[in-house]
């Protein structure tokens, strides 16, 4: 399976990892989770990360086609619709999208022609579905749990989990949003782990457990020997009593 290149940009003021992909060859890429900045005391917005990101496009002179959200985020705000006014790129995220609009335009409020039907993006991925970043095969597989929407982008060899997965010693994610589920996660967590054991897998969030360095990559046999919520010979029991007892 061919390996496209992967540049992750942290944001530490969110603990977010924004990342660049692209097949080596082309150039055809995608940005993921893209972070806009935010300051909680002034309640303004900036740009500073994103251009951070433009400036690694044109390092590396790739041509974006896709800017991909694994999920709805609540920690920070997405800057997507900056970049995409300064790329010739299309907005994807999974189609559970309209479940977790549904579900949240009540709770905030929000206006009554604010539409529930995914219209805010561009296309909005299904299970298995294919696109390519040139000569790269690409595949979405829905990981919801931690949200609805939750999705992982397979890029060649590389996996882009959003939050359902962190770096091994921090474990997976919380699922105490409205539409979590906890055995959710976990049946679509071990539907990662069927992955190859080599797979790359790509956080989008490390909150650096015992103070260690930020890191965003690991491998689908590391989470299964080593992750601290479930790893590969964890017992199920837990999770069938918990969809017992609901």
């Amino acid at each position: 399976m061919k390996a496209p290149r992967v540049e992750s940009l942290h944001h530490a003021e969110s603990g977010t990892w924004s990342h660049l992909v692209f097949d080596p060859d082309s150039g055809i890429a995608a940005l993921i989770d893209p972070v806009l900045d935010f300051d909680i005391k002034s309640g303004r917005t900036g740009v500073a990360f994103a251009q951070r990101l433009l400036d690694l496009v044109a390092k590396h002179r790739c041509t974006v086609q896709w800017i991909l959200e694994t999920h709805a985020h609540a920690d920070h705000l997405s800057a997507a619709p900056w970049l995409k006014q300064r790329l010739d790129a299309r907005v994807g995220i999974g189609a559970g999208i309209v479940d977790v609009q549904r579900t949240f335009k009540p709770i905030f409020n929000l206006e009554p022609d604010f539409a529930t039907d995914g219209s805010q993006f561009d296309h909005l991925f299904g299970d298995g579905e294919r696109f390519a970043l040139g000569a790269i095969d690409a595949e979405v597989i829905p990981t919801p749990g931690h949200t609805s929407d939750s999705v992982s982008y397979r890029i060649g060899d590389a996996v882009f989990v959003g939050d359902s997965l962190f770096m091994p010693d921090a474990g997976t994610a919380r699922c105490d949003f409205p539409g979590g589920d906890a055995a959710l996660l976990h049946t679509s967590i071990l539907r990662l782990y069927q992955l190859p054991a080599e797979t790359r897998i790509f956080v989008c969030h490390d909150y650096c457990p015992g103070g260690r360095e930020a890191r965003t990559e690991t491998t689908i046999g590391e989470q299964r020997e080593k992750n601290i919520h479930l790893r590969a010979d964890t017992s199920v029991a837990a999770f069938v009593a918990l969809r017992q007892a609901r």
